[in-house]
């Protein structure tokens, strides 16, 4: 099941992946089998943001601790990056199909342990399992997927790990709409997850050991037994450490585009963009995250036509610019949000104003956005939201005497003119996303190290990734409180120029070559085609780093 002989990859279609999946359909149940895991990974990246919204209700504590709603999403991102880590070693120790059966029984286990949760500690070791299970399998799926498929469609099929992320998520998002009502919401959410973990498990058991990573024992010894070993051999080792600048560079880059933090707080990004109501924030996400399952099956039909250096370059401008809009939309929704009406605000109900809008010294300059700065809520104005409004303590039995009154209540975001069309850019950065640095960085990782380094660079490139990840998604929140919204997306616009840069500069083109060519390029070196020392008759030929 391993490459057959070099296609021409500039004329890889849809219809080549269906013909060879028709003439040999062991390849389409070994690609779903394992993409499963990628199935976990989706889920889990999408179901936290609207499971997240109802815990807070539940657990006071949550609602009040910004710190604390970080931990809850982030601790499942701290326990990836250590299963990724010993990931990389069961992997290349043990093999891909045992390595995807622990991470199976880890996510299960931290499934229940959160369905069962009766209180925040319990979520959070739940979390904790969860992310060892999701670290492992996020760089072993695509890794087995991988090494058991012809070179001619091998980015199409990794990309099939990727599809299954992104369907994850779309599915996560319809779960947490099909429970917003069910009594338990948030441990239904939460809980579900077991099941594809138990499907994956047991479809796994039928397939067998990945073939190379069964022809490379052989060379066991050539890398070393310990860690220490495998270490000095790896960094020692120039095609390895070509290949860790490419594949690091790549995971790291996806990160800080801030996906993550638009997938674990998409319902909550949606209310600062002034939708109030917790069933239209996750119905507006539901459509990003199925936007972002559409982006990757283009990524499927394309990557192994235009190539995955070509995909990322086009995808991160795109990205770029989508987050300069989104900056400055949400400036504009801040700077327009409805001024405070004073009356209101002190005569709304006893002991009900804003503290902080009392002790003010300039009240009268105060807005919405003013009022949500200092931890307070805003009721909107029962003619029209965009009028001015009162500022009031955030609490719940004013929540509900203001909603009561036929107003909306908002303490996430404020009624805005522009929030639609925050939306919709919202919108265009999944899809630009999705094609390129959604599935291109892992199937890059997958296919870019030497045979007997594949699951140690792996390993090295998704911890890359997961520490990344915990970064953004830890600072989240509290960036937003700190910059606003419009500086946060405008402080990972400056972060993706720079990923841009070294895209660029540092990872080679992988389309249609075999393993074996891959690790020649490396051999060489590589420079982008603009910077190459060109010499009579070779003109493209890579030239030593």
């Amino acid at each position: 099941m391993v490459e057959g002989g070099i296609g021409k990859a500039d004329k890889t279609q849809f219809t080549e992946l269906w013909n060879t999946i028709r003439r040999n359909p062991y390849i389409a149940k070994l690609a779903f089998s394992a993409g499963i895991g990628g199935l976990l990974f989706g889920y889990d990246t999408g179901v936290i943001s609207g499971a997240l919204l109802y815990i807070r209700d539940d657990f006071d504590e949550v609602d009040r601790k910004t710190w604390l709603q970080e931990v809850i999403v982030s601790m499942a991102v701290a326990g990836a990056i250590f299963g990724a880590g010993v990931g990389g070693w069961i992997n290349d120790r043990f093999g891909r199909k045992i390595s995807i059966l622990i991470a199976d029984v880890l996510f299960f286990v931290g499934a229940i342990l959160m369905a069962v949760a009766p209180g925040p500690w319990m979520i959070i070791i739940g979390r904790i399992f969860v992310g060892l299970g999701v670290g492992m399998a996020s760089m072993t799926a695509p890794l087995y997927i991988s090494e058991a498929s012809p070179a001619r469609i091998r980015g199409a099929l990794v990309a099939t790990n990727g599809l299954l992320i992104t369907g994850g998520q779309f599915i996560s998002y319809l779960i947490n709409l099909a429970f917003t009502k069910a009594p338990g919401t948030w441990r239904w959410m939460l809980g579900i997850a077991g099941v594809p973990a138990l499907v994956q498990f047991l479809l796994m058991l039928t397939l067998p050991e990945s073939p190379r990573w069964l022809y490379r024992q052989a060379d066991e010894e050539a890398i070393g037994e310990n860690i220490i070993a495998r270490l000095k051999g790896a960094f020692g080792n120039k095609v390895v450490r070509r290949g860790l600048y490419a594949g690091v560079t790549v995971q790291v880059a996806q990160q800080f585009s801030g996906i993550n933090t638009v997938m674990y707080y998409s319902p909550t990004i949606v209310q600062f963009a002034g939708f109030a109501s917790k069933q239209t924030a996750m119905a507006l996400s539901l459509i990003t995250s199925g936007l972002n399952a559409v982006g990757t099956v283009v990524s499927m039909g394309f990557v192994d036509k235009f190539g995955r250096r070509r995909l990322m370059l086009i995808s991160q401008i795109g990205i770029i610019a989508c987050l300069v809009v989104l900056s400055i939309l949400f400036f504009q929704a801040a700077s327009h949000a409805p001024k405070i009406n004073q009356f209101e605000s002190i005569h709304f109900a006893t002991n009900a104003t804003c503290p902080s809008y009392l002790s003010a010294v300039n009240p009268s300059s105060w807005n919405c956005m003013t009022c949500l700065k200092a931890t307070c809520g805003f009721c909107a104005n029962g003619a029209s939201e965009y009028s001015p409004g009162a500022c009031l303590a955030k609490m719940d039995d004013l929540a509900d005497t203001c909603q009561g009154q036929h107003r909306t209540w908002f303490k996430d975001g404020c009624p805005s003119k522009f929030g639609l069309w925050a939306v919709l850019f919202l919108g265009l950065y999944i899809i630009c996303y999705a094609p390129g640095m959604g599935t291109v960085p892992w199937i890059v990782n997958s296919e870019i190290y030497p045979l007997r380094y594949r699951g140690f660079g792996g390993g090295v490139a998704a911890v890359a990734n997961w520490v990344s990840n915990l970064l953004v998604s830890l600072t989240f929140l509290t960036l937003t409180k700190a910059l606003g919204s419009s500086g946060t997306f405008l402080l990972f616009a400056g972060i993706c120029l720079i990923a841009l840069i070294f895209i660029y500069w540092f990872v080679p083109e992988t389309k249609g070559l075999q393993f074996e060519e891959v690790e020649k390029m490396l051999e060489v070196g590589y420079r982008p085609k603009a910077f190459r020392r060109k010499s009579k008759g070779d003109t493209d030929k890579p030239v030593p780093a």
